[in-house]
């Protein structure tokens, strides 16, 4: 049964969705089995897998709304090392959220969407929305585990203890065994002490478990998603690249 991660920061421009397609890159170099799941309206994971949101018949939409099953939205992305696979997203995800807040159990669609599919992958990696509405509730509530990519930047951390605040709430509502895993520090440049003073605030501030190595900033995460590829195809040995396996591998060995 697949181990199911939310990737979430309210915070947009943290790096949620390159550390979602990296992360999968290097789960599949891994050989594991990997499902992605866009779940942010814009669409931007679905993009960077260099599939055409608008060109696509099925979406994560459909899905959520109940015409269609996950099983005939997903799409299969072949890598240089292996493959994955993607619940795709588009614009019309933003109306799955007002069909949603009309539905009964309306925070368990995602979870009940994947659960049929969670058998065929080992890991599956949630793209979450930077906000706190219901498809971010849904991705928490079908998570195992939350990821919480962090820019070492000054006021990187803001929003990020309502984020852990939603996480209480679901944890008591909707999906119990929650955990966070960690945070994933992004955009490090380590010729500065501030992205170091930022990891030892939000460590301090919130008891979170900083998940290593920083990933390095680097010109060549901007290039990748042009290119419809993640750093470890577009860049495959650079920091970046590394630092992303070496955190799948840290991840691996947690479950």
């Amino acid at each position: 049964m697949a181990r199911v991660f939310a990737v979430a920061n309210q915070k947009g421009g943290v790096a949620k969705t390159t550390t979602v397609h990296a992360l999968g890159a290097a789960f599949a170099e891994m050989g594991r089995r990997v499902l992605l799941v866009d779940l942010d309206p814009q669409a931007c994971l679905t993009y960077s897998l260099g599939l055409d949101p608008e060109a696509l018949p099925l979406t994560l939409h459909d899905v959520l709304v109940g015409r269609n099953k996950a099983a005939e939205a997903a799409v299969e992305v072949d890598l240089r090392a292996g493959s994955l696979t993607v619940l795709p997203a588009s614009i019309d995800l933003a109306g799955s959220e007002v069909h949603l807040i009309t539905r009964t159990g309306r925070e368990h669609a995602l979870a009940r969407a994947l659960e049929p599919l969670k058998k065929h992958f080992d890991v599956v990696l949630i793209d979450c929305p930077p906000s706190l509405g219901i498809l971010t509730i849904n991705g928490l509530t079908a998570a195992d585990a939350v990821l919480i990519p962090l820019q070492c930047e000054t006021l990187s951390h803001r929003g990020v203890g309502q984020l852990l605040e939603t996480v209480a709430d679901v944890r008591q509502f909707t999906q119990p065994s929650l955990e966070v895993q960690g945070v994933i520090p992004t955009m490090f440049d380590a010729r500065t002490r501030l992205g170091r003073e930022v990891l030892a605030d939000v460590s301090e501030r919130y008891a979170l478990p900083v998940i290593e190595p920083p990933v390095p900033k680097s010109v060549r995460f901007a290039e990748a998603p042009a290119r419809g590829r993640s750093i470890l195809e577009h860049a495959p040995r650079s920091r970046g690249a590394d630092a992303y396996r070496e955190i799948a591998r840290t991840l691996a060995s947690s479950w």
